[in-house]
């Protein structure tokens, strides 16, 4: 499998281009890729908690599913060890539409034959990204107002996953 391109390609907000018509010659994306986030509701969902942390972002940015899935491994992990499974709430906030395209140019003996250049060079999907403007409210956490340090702890967490700069706020 193909090592993952660093993202710093991908993160720059950009005009999402993904035309799929029902005329399959038209359609410029032919799939879209499956997202790795495993869930976006985590913890008790019944129980509706007195405050609410929230992880802001401070920039515009895209990020990448994988991003958002290893950011709510790690805050789920810290609250599920410290909480219990039912004294919080964690909950993501945007959901990746953006589909991510390259286009693969070959390289070395032979790839004359099998490249096609600039020649139609939309690309081929590689993975999806949610589009996220600067002050949008990326993850939230309820928890009761005890353990509102270690929400913050977990958000922190989460957000050193994350390719931008993030705020937490405490709204009770």
């Amino acid at each position: 499998m193909a090592k993952l391109r660093k993202f710093v390609a991908y993160r720059r907000q950009e005009r999402p281009y993904t035309r799929i018509s029902k005329f399959r010659k038209k359609a410029y994306v032919k799939a879209r890729p499956n997202s790795k986030i495993v869930r976006f509701d985590m913890g008790n969902l019944k129980k509706d908690f007195p405050v609410k942390v929230h992880l802001i972002s401070k920039e515009d940015v895209q990020i990448r599913h994988n991003a958002f899935e290893s950011a709510r491994l790690a805050s789920n992990r810290l609250m599920e060890k410290n909480v219990g499974k039912i004294n919080f709430n964690i909950k993501i906030r945007v959901y990746p539409h953006h589909i991510l395209r390259e286009n693969p140019l070959a390289s070395g003996a032979g790839a004359d034959r099998m490249s096609t250049g600039m020649k139609l060079s939309f690309g081929k999907t590689i993975g999806v990204a949610a589009q996220v403007d600067k002050e949008q409210k990326i993850m939230t956490i309820g928890v009761a107002k005890e353990h509102i340090e270690l929400a913050k702890k977990a958000l922190t967490r989460s957000y050193q996953k994350l390719p931008c700069s993030c705020r937490i706020e405490v709204e009770a």
